[in-house]
């Protein structure tokens, strides 16, 4: 049995003094209002990476959820990390999977957290991120139609 200098004995022990143990996890549930029908879906993605927000088919490590389209439905995506965070959302109306638009414009109802504006462009990451902790988030999300 070789025995480790004192320094090197502590530091391979620290693990199992400090109890080595994942960070905390929460959830993050979202509540949607405002949508003009009961059509299709309603498809929401939670993301952290602020470069491609708010296309999170570009983020590999984005969390997304679909629900029946209705009022007041909730989304709640479970065993979240702390950190930042943006949800993006669209009405997809038509059950297709993706944001139908005319001339460039969505023909479909979107939102995004914390109401963030819409001027020319989506929002920015930072005018979207939400903050999670170890408590559990609860946000609403109004959604917007341009036709």
């Amino acid at each position: 049995m070789k025995i480790l200098p004192l320094p090197f004995a502590l530091l391979a022990a620290l693990p199992l003094v400090l109890g080595a143990t994942s960070p905390a996890r929460s959830s993050v549930e979202v509540t949607v209002d405002g949508l003009r029908s009961g059509k299709g879906l309603v498809q929401v993605c939670l993301t952290a990476d602020a470069k491609t927000f708010p296309d999170c088919q570009k983020d590999s490590g984005a969390r997304h959820l679909s629900v029946p389209a209705r009022d007041g439905a909730t989304v709640t995506f479970h065993d979240v990390v702390p950190g930042r965070y943006a949800v993006a959302l669209f009405h997809d109306e038509n059950g297709n999977g993706r944001m139908d638009k005319m001339m460039m414009i969505p023909k479909e109802g979107y939102g995004f957290s914390r109401d963030a504006p819409v001027r020319f462009g989506p929002p920015s990451f930072r005018a979207a991120a939400l903050v999670v902790g170890e408590a559990p988030l609860r946000t609403a999300i109004k959604v917007r139609y341009l036709l």
